[in-house]
């Protein structure tokens, strides 16, 4: 399986409502949203207003990845929004459990994340039970960073656990993904890549999406 989650952080938000446009019209499987508190991570970004209006134009699947403190807070308020998949970090939640299960009787895909410097191992028994497991290949934070070598080894750890777990979560990865490494994350066991620079900054970002998916076959 190849997919592509754009990240719109990396978009020109004076012109948002194009940028959703081409990504509902090009082969991208969701639109990823990077959600930041200014705690969380050194960042603030974009909050539900937005994600109201973008919802009113996506026909792809919200990927939203919240990166902010006690996300168990606001999860109804997400999903009222418009959030199709809401991915929570490991490291933000005290009760990760309760979080997933908070998020899933909202109606929605659960995800969860783990930093770069986090060891795959913390979600063995997490895993059965989310849709999705996102690997941060760059400290989270901010958007055009460098890729992450040992990225590559988590991921696949994190395959390795899903086939001892008899799992079916998708295997996420974002920051710093392009064309260089899709193929290695891919073969490590990668289902859905998020890029953000590499796509909103090619002269054709609709070709680079299609590029990416095609690394894999």
């Amino acid at each position: 399986m190849a997919m592509i989650a754009p990240s719109i952080l990396s978009a020109d938000f004076m012109h948002l409502g194009d940028a959703i446009s081409m990504l509902n019209k090009s082969e991208a499987d969701f639109i990823h949203l990077d959600i930041m508190d200014g705690l969380f991570v050194p960042n603030i970004t974009i909050g539900f207003p937005v994600i109201k209006q973008i919802r009113t134009i996506a026909v792809k699947p919200l990927d939203v990845h919240l990166m902010i403190v006690k996300p168990e807070r606001y999860i109804q308020t997400f999903a009222d929004s418009g959030s199709d998949i809401i991915t929570v970090h490991y490291e933000a939640c005290t009760h990760l459990h309760r979080t997933v299960q908070q998020i899933k009787q909202c109606g929605k895909k659960a995800g969860v994340s783990i930093n770069p410097h986090t060891p795959v191992k913390v979600l063995e028994y997490i895993v059965s039970e989310v849709d999705m497991v996102l690997i941060m290949s760059v400290n989270p934070g901010f958007a055009a960073q460098h890729f992450i070598p040992f990225s590559i080894d988590k991921v696949k750890e994190l395959y390795s656990l899903r086939q001892q777990k008899n799992a079916s979560f998708l295997i996420e990865v974002d920051g710093g993904v392009s064309i260089e490494n899709a193929l290695s994350l891919y073969k490590a066991g990668a289902d859905v890549l998020v890029a953000g620079n590499s796509i909103f900054s090619d002269a054709n970002p609709a070709q680079m999406i299609t590029q990416l998916k095609a690394m894999k076959q």
